[in-house]
């Protein structure tokens, strides 16, 4: 790939568990000297941290307007700024973007796509302008080996773990029975995709990335963890949460966040903010905003105005910066791998 100077269309789905890793591995891509397209709406481009000066001959950001639909929220681009139950519409205008990404398509003549779950239309369409697709799955292998197990209808992993995973998974799979639509688009991704690259790594899922491949019968690239790059660690609101962080004692402090995904109920939201007070120990609470996270107003305002512990974080945090912070010792989340 180094040999030659390529042209890769990036397209990840409008929420920053997906936008981030995607953006991570365009940086890499580009420092090899390959020019990146990567696309989204104006304004989670407005919101990516400022790319490095030596990135930006090759990497190009490009901003597609969302499609309005009538029942998304005024300025809604992301999952952060969209109730639950409107995601699907939320689904509905991304799709929208396939006709502006078709002609960018045409016109740019890239060598390669990479694309997000989301876009089940994009590998085919791919496929039809004779443009190679790769699905970059941006959660960990030992999740979607499962899915695609279940989805092929064989197995191929046998040791204990994966029994134990793989109960766990079907069990899942029921809970979420009842919303199919966005598996749905999963598999027929992987279903067209030449290639797929997932956000994984040999030494901790060796098993299931052999797995993937051998159920999908595609290539499997891990691509490591894609833990943000130090360039962004000059993101001014770093500083406000390293700041808050630097203040309290190693591993003393429980870093609480849900996703952009999960919205709790009042009681759920007051439990969880009464159970944390009463620990004694400090925490950080990351939410989307206001409106869209849960809790009454008494509950968030309690905690930022009467807390003596606790910080609430209103927009994205950088995670796993936060994570490896010498004092953060326990992570309170709703199980998911990002």
């Amino acid at each position: 790939m180094a040999d030659k100077e390529l042209h890769i269309v990036v397209f990840p789905w409008l929420a920053f568990g997906h936008i981030f890793p995607f953006l991570e591995l365009a940086k890499l891509i580009a420092q090899k000297g390959h020019k990146i397209s990567f696309i989204s709406t104006p304004k989670n481009i407005h919101r990516l941290p400022k790319l490095p000066e030596s990135l930006k001959p090759w990497l190009h950001l490009i901003e597609f307007p969302l499609p309005q639909v009538e029942e998304l929220p005024e300025n809604a681009e992301n999952t952060v700024d969209t109730p639950q139950h409107l995601v699907p519409f939320l689904f509905k205008a991304y799709d929208g973007l396939e006709e502006p990404l078709t002609k960018f398509l045409e016109k740019g003549t890239p060598d390669w796509v990479i694309c997000d779950f989301a876009s089940h239309w994009l590998p085919p369409l791919s496929s039809k302008l004779g443009i190679p697709c790769i699905f970059f799955c941006s959660f960990a292998a030992c999740g979607s080996s499962f899915g695609v197990e279940l989805f092929m209808g064989k197995r191929s992993m046998e040791s204990a773990e994966a029994k134990l995973l793989r109960a766990v998974h079907k069990r899942k799979e029921v809970a979420q029975s009842s919303q199919p639509k966005e598996v749905n688009r999963l598999f027929e991704t992987l279903k067209v995709a030449q290639v797929i690259a997932t956000r994984s790594c040999m030494e901790i899922d060796g098993e299931f990335v052999k797995s993937l491949e051998s159920s999908s019968g595609k290539l499997v690239i891990p691509t490591g963890l894609l833990p943000p790059s130090q360039e962004d660690s000059n993101d001014h609101h770093w500083y406000t949460i390293l700041n808050w962080l630097d203040k309290w004692e190693k591993g003393s402090v429980i870093y609480v966040a849900f996703g952009t995904e999960v919205t709790l109920s009042d009681e759920e939201f007051t439990e969880i903010a009464m159970g944390l007070e009463l620990s004694g120990f400090p925490f950080l609470w990351t939410v989307k905003n206001r409106n869209t996270s849960g809790g009454s107003d008494e509950s968030q305002d309690w905690i930022e105005n009467e807390s003596k512990r606790g910080m609430m974080w209103r927009r994205w945090a950088p995670q796993s910066r936060i994570l490896a912070h010498k004092s953060v010792g326990a992570f309170f989340t709703h199980c998911d791998f990002k």
